[in-house]
């Protein structure tokens, strides 16, 4: 297969390539490096299977060749990144959607948007299924990613009833691993790079907000078993093992072997209070859920941040 990446040189879309090149596919990634970073694609930039396009997806797209598919990943995803570049996050989520739809529509390819777990917003229903319409905030400082990525899914599931689009829509849950960017906001690196320095370790609230995390490696094979297996409805994608942001914090440090107290921080603006995927219809549907255990990907990651930061 011929696949074409948006967001390749991302945290999560640099994954996603090099898994696609080991399964044998032509990979075309496409980035502009807003977020992205160049050392990303060092492990697969001279494969001969993968092709770079530097390209902005709010612009036109275009790609010689034919493409089985077109994986749409391209979007600030942080919350430090989509705050700095609120306006850029909702032209991707709209603009960008809509063309990396109209190239697949084009060349009679398969469609995937990487979707996230934030179109539930701060969530009434717990856990979270995928039939739940979430509860976000448009005006508030996170609406331009929520609302970004729930256009992007309106606009996917129009191509689907209108032009008979193949598509998949996949909703995110908190993922970690290496190539994260120690300063991208997230609670993981965030916590890792003071603990690693021996900085306190900064928590917002009382820590009592809930995450699950996942690693990557059970992300991008669940990507892979939606191509394959996967219909049109949203597909909750996630490790439902539910944790407080405190216990998190506690785990890294003592995993870090470090000596860090913890702060409290005042609660940004509309920060989920809970958040935890059902993955009934991943189960049924593809066969998948989280294999890596989370003590083993968190030891991984500190790992992959200790050698940055060494």
């Amino acid at each position: 297969m011929r696949i074409l990446v948006t967001g390749a040189a991302g945290f999560i879309g640099s994954h996603l390539c090099e898994f696609l090149l080991a399964r044998g596919c032509d990979v075309v990634g496409m980035d502009n490096f807003i977020t992205g970073s160049p050392d990303n694609l060092k492990g697969f930039w001279t494969d001969g299977h993968f092709t770079f396009v530097k390209r902005n997806a709010t612009e036109y797209i275009h790609v010689d060749g034919p493409l089985d598919w077109v994986l749409h990943f391209a979007s600030p995803a942080s919350p430090l990144d989509y705050l700095e570049l609120p306006i850029q996050t909702l032209k991707v989520g709209a603009l960008g959607t809509h063309n990396a739809l109209g190239l697949a529509k084009a060349k009679n390819a398969g469609f995937l948007l990487a979707s996230t777990s934030e179109v539930y917003g701060d969530p009434q229903v717990h856990p979270q299924r995928e039939d739940y319409w979430g509860n976000v905030n448009p005006v508030g400082p996170r609406g331009v990613y929520d609302e970004a990525k729930r256009f992007a899914e309106a606009m996917t599931m129009a191509y689907h009833r209108v032009h008979g689009l193949n598509t998949r829509i996949i909703r995110i849950f908190n993922c970690h691993g290496p190539r994260m960017r120690l300063n991208d906001g997230r609670a993981i690196p965030a916590f890792m790079g003071q603990a690693l320095t021996g900085a306190p370790i900064t928590v917002f609230g009382d820590g009592s907000q809930t995450r699950s995390f996942q690693y990557v490696s059970d992300l991008v094979n669940g990507v892979w078993l939606l191509m394959e297996r996967g219909g049109h409805d949203p597909v909750n994608i996630g490790n439902p093992h539910e944790m407080t942001l405190l216990e998190l914090a506690k785990r890294i440090i003592r995993l870090a072997g470090s000596r860090s107290e913890i702060v409290f921080r005042p609660l940004p603006e509309d920060d989920p209070k809970v958040r935890q995927p059902d993955i009934a219809r991943a189960r049924a549907q593809l066969g998948w859920e989280a294999k890596v255990p989370l003590e083993e990907g968190l030891a991984r990651t500190i790992e992959y941040f200790r050698g940055k930061l060494a």
